[in-house]
């Protein structure tokens, strides 16, 4: 049995299985990220919930897997060389994820490069861009009457809609007839941003049918709606 008790992290979220992956996380876009794919995936782990309502993320013991207080963050039992690894940020963990199984991500190493392209794509604009949108939307951001921060994320998400629109015509996913992380790291975020933080509407949602069937298709998927629960809130 794995001895994970050198790690901080599992003095505040001891892990009954510690033969198995562990997960620290919350429900939200970044973070079912990890929690779908290793539904998907199919390797065992154990999920702890991360609460921002009582600052989870700020603690000692968290902070000690993840000096950037960001969920997700995993803790694997059976790392390179059977070393226990601690890792944090999703798309460094859905790389990884990918490779340590053999799945959802391309064997040729061109393709793999291109959906690792897409992956970046989420990292760097749809999540940013999307998130900034949701605060001056939904949260406190609504507050503020000068309305030009808001319509900057809005036409930028907007856009970011109409790539994301475009690559899907004529492909069942992002890559094609293969399902990958890049669609694991992008459609939680295109759910978010129409489902939690209402903007459908704001950004014309209704003109990007390709990634409306994408995204149902996505949903679709036993998985994916297992994942969207994990860890549950309690």
């Amino acid at each position: 049995m794995s001895n994970l008790s050198s790690f901080a992290i599992t003095g505040k979220w001891p892990a009954q299985y510690p033969d198995r992956l562990q997960l620290y996380s919350l429900p939200t876009p970044n973070g079912v990220k990890v929690s779908i794919m290793l539904e998907e995936c199919g390797l065992p782990y154990e999920a702890h919930l991360v609460s921002f309502e009582s600052n989870d993320q700020f603690s000692p013991e968290f902070l000690s897997l993840n000096p950037n207080n960001k969920i997700p963050a995993i803790l694997d039992p059976k790392g390179p060389d059977g070393k226990p690894l601690a890792l944090f940020e999703s798309g460094a963990i859905l790389l990884y994820l990918a490779e340590k199984t053999g799945q959802f991500l391309p064997a040729d190493p061109a393709l793999r490069y291109e959906t690792i392209q897409w992956l970046m794509f989420q990292m760097g604009g749809v999540g940013p861009m999307f998130g900034q949108l949701g605060f001056f939307h939904k949260f406190a951001g609504k507050d503020i009457e000068d309305k030009r921060p808001r319509d900057r994320y809005v036409a930028e998400s907007r856009r970011l809609l109409g790539v994301l629109d475009a690559r899907l015509k004529g492909r069942r996913w992002i890559m094609g007839d293969d399902y990958t992380i890049a669609d694991m790291a992008i459609l939680p975020w295109v759910r978010n941003l129409v489902q939690f933080y209402g903007a459908g509407e704001l950004v014309g949602y209704a003109d990007f049918v390709e990634v409306q069937r994408v995204l149902d298709a996505f949903l679709a998927r036993p998985a994916v709606q297992a994942g969207l629960n994990q860890p549950p809130r309690n």
